[in-house]
């Protein structure tokens, strides 16, 4: 089912607006962010207009991370990256901008001279670095 008419992620789906669909299967699809952190940063989209993961059934999670590992076969392949970062921002205090369920899908790259410890930590920056408090 479709859901709001203004969800960028619906016309996307509808067509109103045109945007590149990298997999699909019956319940999801991947698409390249628009504004992405990294190259190949991707997003697992829901089809159907759900606000939050916790809203979606087994057999549509199930089916989200079977797109997420198709889009990690694709990007290692296209872009090699070293490792990746999965996140869901689920609400808006959690940072979600967009109401519809998506699944960020981040490659990340070897960067000499950078700590990538703490990864998601760091959307809390002053509990991020908790190996070198005292």
């Amino acid at each position: 089912m479709i859901g709001f008419i203004s969800c960028p992620f619906c016309q996307i789906l509808t067509g109103a607006i045109n945007k590149k669909t990298l997999f699909e299967n019956e319940t999801g699809f991947v698409v390249s962010d628009s504004f992405p952190i990294t190259l190949g940063h991707s997003l697992i989209i829901s089809k159907r207009h759900v606000g939050s993961f916790f809203e979606v059934t087994q057999q549509e999670r199930q089916h989200l991370f079977d797109l997420i590992d198709q889009a990690k076969a694709y990007l290692d392949e296209e872009h090699k990256p070293a490792c990746y970062n999965i996140g869901i921002n689920d609400g808006e205090t959690a940072g979600q901008t967009i109401p519809h369920l998506h699944i960020h899908l981040i490659p990340r790259y070897e960067e000499p001279g950078k700590d990538p410890r703490g990864g998601v930590r760091w959307l809390v920056p002053e509990k991020a670095d908790y190996w070198s408090k005292p």
